[in-house]
């Protein structure tokens, strides 16, 4: 950020959502002045994530697994089984929102209650919904798809994402559990590189890639790719077997 006045915290250590042998700690941008798209793009930049309206960053004392990944939208070619994705979801209308709405809520709330029973947003309620979702840093865009049978529309997915300087951000998504066998996290994901493409932005920001974690080392596949390693940005391009 090029300042060393802003005012950062560290939180207290404790066990890894992740890891289970793992201790986890979190650096804190409390700083009112990074509390804006500008800053929060920067911060970005630099590894950060957020939740809510509070970015962080891992700051963890014996272990460095998170490692931001961004994809390289220009360069971004998809795989096979991407292709199929897409083609396999292409009967789906896609819209966009630029607000959270609380027609969400249902179908978060049985996403959550079905599909992460084991974890720490479990049971889902309204306020973890809105706290979690939303944010006064920047702008957003919450993709939607839709079934459409007879003209009638189902909400069946939701990818919740901001807009950044250089990019977009996929912050969270939620579908019908019942739509499972359709992938439609990784046809979330193509959905906003594509997305990406028609804004003219760089980067689609997919969070931390946790390589020993099930549940979260699914980000490395969007070829090629950036991954924030001791500060440097480092290109990751798919290679020829």
């Amino acid at each position: 950020m090029n300042d060393n006045n802003f005012k950062v915290g560290i939180t207290k250590t404790f066990p890894c959502s992740y890891l289970p042998e793992q201790e986890e700690r979190l650096l804190l941008a409390v700083d009112e002045r990074l509390q804006n798209n500008r800053s929060y793009s920067l911060l970005m930049m630099e590894g950060f994530r957020r939740s809510g309206d509070q970015s962080y960053r891992p700051y963890c004392p014996n272990c460095n697994a998170c490692q931001s990944i961004r994809v390289v939208i220009d360069k971004f070619s998809p795989s096979k089984s991407q292709k199929r994705s897409l083609k396999r979801n292409l009967h789906f209308q896609i819209t966009t929102s630029e607000e959270l709405k609380d027609d969400y809520y249902p179908l978060y709330e049985n996403y959550i209650n079905t599909c992460h029973q084991d974890g720490s947003m479990f049971p889902a309620n309204y306020q973890q919904f809105k706290t979690f979702l939303s944010s006064k840093l920047t702008k957003q865009l919450f993709i939607e798809t839709w079934l459409i049978i007879d003209n009638e529309k189902e909400l069946i997915c939701v990818a919740v994402t901001d807009v950044l300087n250089n990019g977009l951000s996929a912050v969270y998504t939620f579908y019908h559990p019942g739509f499972k066998s359709h992938g439609l996290g990784v046809f979330s994901i193509l959905t906003q590189i594509d997305l990406c493409k028609n804004l003219n932005l760089s980067y689609l920001y997919l969070g931390y890639q946790i390589d020993d974690c099930q549940k979260m080392n699914y980000k490395n596949r969007y070829f090629p790719y950036e991954k924030f390693v001791n500060g440097q940005w480092l290109l990751t391009e798919k290679t020829s077997l």
